[in-house]
Order: structure tokens, then sequence, then C-alpha cells
């Protein structure tokens, strides 16, 4: 599948702030599942921007604007071909070793709801254990916009049996880890099966290492395995190591975060534009 992604995050600022850092990890690195084919980075101020790549692999721009600005655009779009590999991950060299993503955080922290949870996935195969997760979670689990914030814990998303993916991604890494897996969070961007192209907000699932197969993805907002239908961005332990964009201001007011964002199948846009015509 060839996507095509338009995303676009404005910064609206009651005051001006001097000086403006933001880290942006929008940029997805090419692999046997994907081949980035055009990508580009662009703001509606002068601003620099310095790529480098983190711990995890991320591509990573440092983006600085140093003169006031009561508003900022931070603008991606591209087109990512994509390959159907399953649910497998086969990026080559891995920077880390698998044991890193065993690591508790704060947002991932287990508690005994959690405990629980991976107890009664933990017999039988690794991989059929880490699938039968995914379902309970995508089964028990509620997707809500606004039901939770950024900061809300996996646990707490679990008590409240409601959420969006980033909760999703967080209570199956917490599980999964209790279970002896490494995993770790992803974020991306997929494209619906319904074909509706604009969306809120960018898309997030996890990733488990297992022995046989190296790094497998689950999903578990959506109950499936990642397929050519998803872009990959970025991974870390959680949300906070693979977040499309976090940063600062320093001297401004408050400030109001919005986001546009477009995914379409590039391909079938031709044939939907000329049906339009026809019509």
């Amino acid at each position: 599948m060839l996507i095509r992604i338009d995303h676009a995050t404005t910064y609206t600022y009651q005051q001006a702030p001097r000086f403006i850092i933001q880290m942006l990890r929008l940029t997805p690195r090419a692999s046997e599942g994907q081949h980035v084919r055009r990508w580009d980075i662009e703001t509606d101020v002068d601003a620099r921007l310095r790529r480098s790549e983190d711990a995890f692999g991320n591509i990573v721009h440092a983006l600085y604007v140093d003169a006031p600005t009561e508003r900022l655009t931070i603008r991606v779009n591209g087109e990512v071909e994509t390959t159907d590999l399953a649910g497998a991950v086969r990026m080559g060299s891995e920077r880390l070793s698998p044991l890193v993503y065993l690591r508790e955080t704060p947002l991932t922290a287990r508690d005994g709801d959690i405990a629980a949870l991976a107890a009664s996935h933990h017999q039988g195969g690794r991989l059929d254990g880490l699938h039968h997760l995914m379902r309970t979670i995508y089964t028990e689990m509620s997707f809500e916009i606004g039901a939770t914030t950024a900061s809300h814990t996996a646990a707490e998303a679990l008590k409240l049996r409601r959420g969006v993916c980033q909760d999703y991604a967080h209570l199956f890494i917490s599980a999964a880890r209790c279970m002896g897996v490494p995993a770790r969070y992803v974020s991306g961007h997929l494209f619906r099966s319904d074909g509706l192209s604009s969306q809120d907000a960018a898309h997030a699932w996890a990733e488990a290492y297992v022995e046989e197969l190296g790094w497998v993805g689950f999903d578990p907002a959506n109950g499936v395995c990642p397929t050519d239908a998803y872009v990959r961005v970025a991974v870390g332990l959680d949300y906070l190591g693979a977040a499309p964009v976090r940063g600062s201001s320093y001297g401004g007011g408050a400030e109001h975060l919005s986001v546009r964002l477009d995914v379409r199948d590039a391909r079938a846009q031709p044939h939907q534009q000329q049906g339009q015509q026809q019509a």
C-alpha cells in the first residue's frame, strides 16, 4: 500500500514566548516493511532544524525558534510504501538489547490488577499468550476520547476500563513485561479500513519481543496485529519516549494545541477523483 500522510501540529500562544524548543519524532525509518518515498518537515515561522537519532534509533529533529511568535505550525507530509508482514518487525540491527524493554516506567507501572491480567495469559506459548492478551484488552476496554489524558497510567486506564490507543498500548506493555516479555510503545499512523482519511491524532500500538520471531506488533485498540495499513514512526519505553512532538517554550503564557491529520491511500486517490468527476 502507498500511504500519503499530511500531519500538522499548531501551537497558539496567549503571549508570544521568547524561545521555543521542540523535539520532533515525526519521521519514519525505512525497514523491510516500509519504504519512505518522500518525507518533508516544514514550519510557518523562521526556525532551525537539527536532525539526529536518539537511543532507541528514532529519527529526531530538534526545532528551535528564537524569535517571539504567537503561533507555530509544524507540518510533515510524505508517502510511505508499506508491505504486510503479519505483524513482524524487521528493522535490521537494533541499538538496544530487548531486555531494556522490560524496564518499568511511571506510565506502565504494574499494580495488582495488571499482575492478575498478566497471570491469566501466562500459560501456553508466548506468542499465543500475547495474542490472547491483546484480544482481552480489546474486548474489556472501551475506546472513549476524553476519558483519559496523556498523563494517565496503564493501571488507571484499566480501572476506568476506558481510554484511547495510548492507554491500550500502555496496558498491553505493562502486562507483557509482567509476563517477562520485553515490550515497547510505538507511535505512527493508521490508514483506516473505513477509508476516512481525516483523523484527530496519530495512532499508537505496542511491540513485544518473541525469541523465535523477533519484534512483533500488537494493536490492542483494534484487536489486530499491524498490517500494511500501518506506518511505524517511533518507539520508546512508553508514550514519552515516542511522542510525535514534545518540548517547551520560555517567556510565554498559556498555549493551545491543535492537530490536523490526513492519512489516505495514495494509489486510490486518482480513482476516487475520476469517480467524482463522472458523477
